[in-house]
């Protein structure tokens, strides 16, 4: 037996990482500004978090949730304290997608229907639901395409109301800050109208912030840059447990909770939530939400004047930038020849940066004289 082909995989094998380095098995050292697609939040191997989980696994590691899991409210009670939702509840699972399959099953039991809306470049998982909903018709077998999804054109809430009006749609999910699409940030007027038209015709709306949350734009989730936005679920994952699988949805109180609406085997378990509480520990102890803010804003504003850049997108260090040329071979060039890991997206020309949000600002200096040393080779050449 082989594992089955599902990436082009990159012609390095990482096996130690510490901080923003990898080290690869012929010793060569790496900057990693992707962090996994977003995973790595407070750092490879941080020591804080390594400690957290070996001390669980030398109590318990995993038991149902058929008993009492103290760890669980433990890490709801911090999540809603540093995320500013402490009225909401917390269901946990075990990854991004299954968060968004969850969020869209509660606001289907609560409206009591089923069609969807969400948008183009929109990316919000592989399973059923989350792919349906999802802006690549590659990925959507034919099992999962469901009439009742609508995917609509980005910032348009003129399409939005025409749908709503139809009265089948149960949500609307929305990025708070498109990844794979490219780093695309919605405009603050099109969120707050999400919010008002989903009131207005009784359906819910769900913010995914599977990539964008947990700091990583500089505000705990990225749409509370606007001001005044309160979604009925948030989705999260990713840089939740800095490579553990967890993931969970934040629940507004209008939902009522009830036995077998919603359930899991292994989401919530011990380590899991062990490694979870010490990404929050370190993003409150650490300041990181204000690293994440002030180094992107650095970054973003010296990407701008790079030659061959044509447009930088972004937040704290959520950051997508476009190139003249295309990225594939730039990004190759990082990696092989400097040494630094970073992300591709659905356009040709985009490079995603999605590093640790305790990057030292040296490490995103060193990477942008490397940026320039390639851009400038391939322009003469």
């Amino acid at each position: 037996m082989k594992p089955f082909d599902v990436y082009p995989l990159i012609d390095v094998t990482p096996v130690k990482a510490s901080g923003s380095t990898i080290w690869d098995d012929q010793g060569n050292e790496y900057l990693d500004l992707y962090g996994g697609h977003a995973v790595i939040s407070i750092g490879h191997s941080h020591p804080h978090y390594t400690k957290r989980i070996k001390e669980q696994l030398d109590n318990i590691a995993f038991y149902s949730n058929s008993v009492q899991i103290p760890i669980q409210k433990e890490l709801a009670t911090k999540l809603g304290q540093l995320s500013g939702y402490p009225d909401y509840d917390l269901f946990l699972c075990n990854s991004g997608a299954e968060a968004n399959e969850n969020a869209l099953k509660l606001a289907s039991f609560e409206t009591g229907k089923k069609g969807f809306i969400a948008f183009t470049k929109g990316f919000h998982g592989r399973t059923s639901g989350a792919v349906a909903l999802t802006d690549n018709p590659k990925i959507i077998a034919p099992f999962n395409a469901h009439e009742g999804v609508h995917i609509l054109p980005f910032n348009d809430l003129e399409a939005v109301e025409k749908q709503l009006a139809t009265g089948t749609i149960a949500g609307v999910i929305v990025e708070g800050i498109q990844g794979v699409g490219g780093i695309q940030v919605p405009d603050p007027a099109f969120l707050l109208g999400l919010s008002a038209l989903t009131k207005q015709y009784g359906a819910k709306l769900i913010l995914d912030e599977v990539q964008s949350g947990y700091a990583r734009s500089g505000k705990f989730f990225a749409h509370q840059w606007v001001e005044g936005l309160k979604p009925d679920l948030i989705t999260v994952a990713k840089g939740m447990g800095n490579g553990f699988p967890i993931g969970g949805v934040l629940i507004s109180p209008e939902f009522k909770a009830s036995h077998g609406l919603l359930g899991t085997t292994f989401g919530g378990n011990h380590l899991a939530c062990a490694a979870a509480l010490a990404v929050l520990e370190v993003i409150d102890e650490e300041n990181l939400i204000t690293a994440a803010a002030e180094n992107g804003k650095a970054i973003m504003a010296a990407l701008e004047k790079v030659a061959g850049v044509t447009e930088v997108r972004g937040k704290g260090l959520m950051i997508g930038f476009d190139l003249a040329t295309e990225a594939g071979p730039v990004r190759a060039a990082l990696i092989h020849e400097h040494k630094i890991f970073t992300g591709s997206a659905g356009g040709k020309h985009t490079i995603r940066l999605l590093p640790p949000l305790n990057i030292e600002p040296k490490a995103l200096t060193l990477f942008l004289e490397k940026l320039e040393t390639v851009l400038n080779v391939k322009q003469s050449t």
